[in-house]
């Protein structure tokens, strides 16, 4: 007779339990989805290599030791987004103000106690980190979108001591809506603080929604992201994150097409020194058909970093004529620093257009030499091929003036590369 197996708490595992349990009946509303996800967490605990989906990138051992929530605080992002409407979040806390007009913009609290629940764009997808999002999130916002809308929610961390910050942004675009929303997450180096953010976005009939997430968070944060999205009939989605930041970073991308003809563009340009470790996870379900969805990634990494890339595409008995491409392309600047790529398809349609690839490898020795043999020195021509290499995945941000920036951010990089 086989003895059964017992699951060993590690004790951040432990103290996140006692906290739930002693915190439950004071965490605004959506009792229920609470409830539910966090069994799902206890059931199957922090993630580590044994899971398929962590295997790179095992949270169990990387993230040890229980912190308090973050204070209430006040402070200001230093990035402006010229064009948006700017809605501040501190700590993860909206700090109110006046809704831009076609938008209407609620706490989180008022719109659990309103009825909204949590998981509205997830669709089948089930993960431990966002489970305890669901489960702890007391602050963000529900924004609910009827016209043409431009949104910067510019996220910055007041802290002097690490804590844990755990926002929630649900956002409903109405039928024939259009909203472009750019994320920004600073925060303070030195300071081990922990992020785990889930937003969620439910695009209807014809809707159009572009994202862009830009994570400058902290030298020592450990950043846990999701991205949940369910496209309706004629939707379109565009979806860029721009990673520079955090000593650990997850990010995650779930798409559910729940219409037919539905359009999905995702892309990430990830810049990784040092000991950072980047993770960018996304599972792309086409539940029905006539879907198209491109997927591109380029990732730079230097120094010790470790960089992953798992992406899948599901493709579901009746989801015919669907198109998807993804291809995932890293470049190592040193001897050291390593790249983890997994791309999948499973397909259960017989009239399809699927394919993905991945690659990994040093710069071109030929086009430096070209680059040099004309005076350009080494630093500036490794900066040119790397500039160039992570440029077309920023030519998906339609704004000329943000992509401008973003490219600056990227140049800023290799400068100081350059400078050591």
């Amino acid at each position: 007779m086989v003895a059964p197996v017992i699951q060993m708490r590690s004790a951040y595992e432990a103290a996140l339990i006692e906290r739930f349990h002693a915190e439950k009946a004071n965490l605004p509303g959506a009792a229920a989805a609470r409830a539910e996800a966090f069994a799902r967490f206890e059931a199957a605990g922090m993630p580590g290599r044994r899971v398929e989906a962590y295997h790179y990138t095992d949270l169990r051992n990387m993230m040890r030791g229980i912190v308090p929530f973050a204070p209430d605080a006040v402070a200001g992002s230093t990035l402006v987004v010229a064009g948006y409407d700017r809605l501040t979040f501190v700590n993860g806390r909206w700090q109110g103000g006046r809704s831009p007009q076609g938008v209407v913009v609620e706490t989180l609290s008022d719109a659990y106690h309103r009825g909204i629940t949590p998981g509205l764009a997830m669709g089948q997808a089930r993960d431990v980190i966002a489970d305890i999002n669901t489960a702890f999130a007391r602050d963000g916002a529900a924004i609910h979108v009827e016209g043409n809308a431009k949104l910067h929610l510019a996220f910055s961390e007041a802290l002097s001591a690490a804590a844990i910050i755990v926002p929630r942004i649900i956002i409903d675009v109405a039928d024939g809506a259009e909203l472009s929303v750019v994320e920004t997450h600073e925060g303070p180096d030195g300071i081990a603080y922990r992020v785990n953010e889930v937003v969620e976005i439910r695009l209807g009939k014809g809707a159009k929604v572009e994202h862009i997430r830009l994570n400058r968070s902290g030298n020592e944060a450990q950043v846990l992201s999701t991205v949940a999205a369910t496209l309706g009939e004629d939707a379109d989605f565009t979806s860029t994150h721009v990673a520079l930041g955090a000593e650990l970073n997850r990010h995650q991308i779930f798409v559910t097409y729940a219409g037919e003809n539905a359009k999905v563009s995702l892309n990430g340009a990830t810049m990784l020194k040092g000991n950072q470790h980047q993770d960018t996870t996304l599972v792309v379900d086409h539940a029905v058909a006539h879907g198209i969805s491109r997927e591109l990634f380029r990732t730079v990494v230097d120094g010790s970093a470790q960089g992953v890339f798992q992406g899948k595409i599901i493709v579901r008995p009746g989801a015919q004529k669907t198109d998807g491409q993804m291809a995932s392309n890293a470049l190592l600047l040193s001897d050291d620093a390593g790249m983890s790529n997994k791309p999948e398809l499973e397909i259960f349609a017989d009239d399809v257009v699927c394919a993905h690839g991945a690659t990994c490898g040093a710069l071109d020795d030929n086009q430096l030499f070209y680059l040099m043999a004309r005076g350009i020195p080494r630093v500036e021509a490794e900066a040119l091929l790397v500039e160039a290499f992570i440029s077309e995945v920023l030519e998906a941000v339609s704004d000329e003036g943000l992509r401008e920036v973003l490219a600056g951010m990227v140049s800023g990089w290799m400068q100081a590369r350059g400078a050591r």
